[in-house]
């Protein structure tokens, strides 16, 4: 690998995963050696996504049986983001109202919050995606959050790529709720910058790099804090998008595919 190469330069990766790293049910070519490659050299990773419907276990079994052989700390997700945010708007063992699946009860649970489904009591609501949310507890957050508690959104993604095509997102909700209270949540993932900056801080990363294919959330994400970003063209936004930006919200980078990582830029 040239001395010069674009994976010389960071010592993190910080990957999103739809349209990054896998697309579906298949790793997208070149990714799986990408990312081998930057391990081999040292540099610290992170595969990090705004989904937090999906516990870390789960994640990194589906990246492993797609090649990567991920292991479990190389997991970020917004629901671990969305509930270490709690930890510096409410005392250990407050009683949080959650809204989302079994994945984010636990990582309420592990930082030492006593989860619910009511609106009684709770000092925080924390809100993710679940397919299973139904209007009762949306009801459930608009009382506690009307009442005073805190309001934490994993994240704001208005929509949810699917094989159907585009579903309601957990932004989508999110907006169900903010109409009802009047009120914005503080929000975790990407382009919010918990996520990103949690993901970097686990590994000690000084230099780390964003990697995503959306303009919207991942490289907005790594403006927002301050890192260097890649777009690959393998997802979600073009080259056409990237030029009808202003140059303060371009990414750093922008290349067909992880491969360039080996390679200059």
């Amino acid at each position: 690998m040239p001395s010069d190469a674009l994976l010389n330069r960071y010592d993190a990766l910080l990957l999103d995963l739809d349209g990054t790293v896998y697309r579906g049910r298949e790793a997208v070519p070149g990714a799986v050696e990408a990312v081998a490659s930057a391990r081999r050299h040292g540099v610290g990773i992170r595969f990090v996504t705004n989904n937090a419907s999906r516990s870390p276990r789960e994640v990194a079994d589906h990246l492993t049986e797609l090649g990567f052989n991920a292991a479990l700390d190389e997991v970020s997700t917004s629901a671990q983001a969305g509930a270490e945010m709690l930890s510096d708007l409410v005392p250990e063992g407050a009683t949080v109202l959650v809204l989302g699946t079994d994945a984010l009860v636990e990582e309420v649970r592990i930082r030492g919050f006593v989860p619910t489904r009511e609106a009684h009591g709770a000092l925080a609501v924390v809100q993710g995606l679940s397919p299973d949310l139904s209007w009762r507890d949306l009801a459930e957050a608009a009382v506690a959050i009307r009442a005073g508690a805190h309001w934490v959104a994993c994240n704001v993604d208005a929509t949810l790529p699917t094989e159907r095509g585009l579903l309601p997102g957990n932004g989508s909700l999110v907006a169900a709720v903010r109409t009802a209270t009047g009120q914005e949540p503080l929000v975790a993932g990407k382009p919010a910058t918990p996520l990103l900056e949690q993901a970097a801080k686990s590994l000690g990363a000084e230099r780390p790099l964003v990697v995503g294919d959306r303009l919207d959330t991942d490289i907005l994400g790594a403006v927002h804090a301050g890192m260097d970003s890649l777009l690959v063209l393998t997802g979600v936004s073009t080259a056409q998008d990237v030029e009808a930006l202003p140059e303060e919200l371009r990414p750093t980078y922008v290349a067909a595919d992880l491969t360039v990582l080996d390679r200059l830029p």
